[in-house]
């Protein structure tokens, strides 16, 4: 099975869609829309368009991404475009968080967007967690003191970058330095955050918003510092999540 025939059908079926009533709404035929999905034809260039316009997703994401995994929420809109936004769940039908490793933090600024990279990520639940989208991510160096080297920053998916709240902490994604986590303030120019460090060593500066790839909002730190670098593999962080063997600050003392 192509993906494409996949991925019209699955589409289809987040929206409750009948074969006919999605014709309608495209303005094809319903024997058109069987064939493509049964494999029988392949959409033209045309009607890809129409497909991309219809679910506002890139042509190349739905050619050549499976996008069955996604369920109903994972289309989360980011300006004025959408991007697949994968939420797994285990058998509970819970949300499950991903973990970027340390040493692959740097490949998230070219698959942040990608479902198969988001796939292959590591996953666990934390119940604590509020309502929400979440993902772990590694902190590095020592620019956001207290919150050393090493700590694992968990952080809630902000869908508006006018959501902020003045002040707080969050995980950003930008186009020139990738993952940085840093203390956000508005500014005097509604087009520009700044972004500012809790260690006064490091002076703060500024990014414009239309830099700005994603925006995750401090939901609590994760400390690792007391275990020694063979115990910091994935394997065994993932352990240390499970059995929440590690110190939890939650938001009231880092915020």
């Amino acid at each position: 099975m192509k993906l494409i025939q996949a991925n019209i059908k699955h589409l289809r079926s987040l929206k409750k869609l009948s074969q006919e009533r999605f014709a309608d709404d495209l303005g094809w035929t319903r024997s058109m829309v069987g064939a493509y999905e049964e494999g029988r034809s392949e959409p033209p260039i045309e009607r890809l368009i129409d497909l991309s316009n219809y679910f506002n997703i890139p042509i190349d994401i739905l050619v050549r991404k499976d996008l069955r995994m996604a369920k109903d929420t994972s289309f989360i809109e980011i300006g004025n475009k959408r991007v697949l936004f994968p939420v797994t769940v285990n058998e509970d039908n819970e949300d499950l968080i991903e973990i970027i490793p340390a040493k692959a933090s740097a490949g998230y600024l070219s698959g942040y967007d990608d479902p198969e990279y988001i796939e292959q990520l590591q996953k666990i639940k934390l119940p604590f967690l509020p309502t929400g989208t979440h993902r772990a991510f590694p902190i590095k160096g020592d620019s956001m003191l207290p919150v050393k080297d090493g700590a694992f920053v968990v952080a809630k998916f902000v869908e508006d970058i006018n959501d902020i709240k003045n002040g707080k902490t969050y995980i950003v994604l930008t186009k020139d330095d990738g993952l940085v986590y840093k203390r956000v303030y508005s500014s005097d120019d509604e087009g520009v955050l700044c972004l500012s460090s809790d260690n006064k060593s490091y002076k703060p500066y500024l990014v414009s918003k239309e830099n700005i790839l994603e925006l995750w909002e401090f939901t609590c730190c994760i400390n690792t510092q007391e275990y020694n670098e063979k115990e910091l593999k994935l394997s065994s962080i993932m352990t240390m999540f499970q059995e929440l063997k590690v110190e939890l600050e939650m938001v009231k003392q880092m915020q």
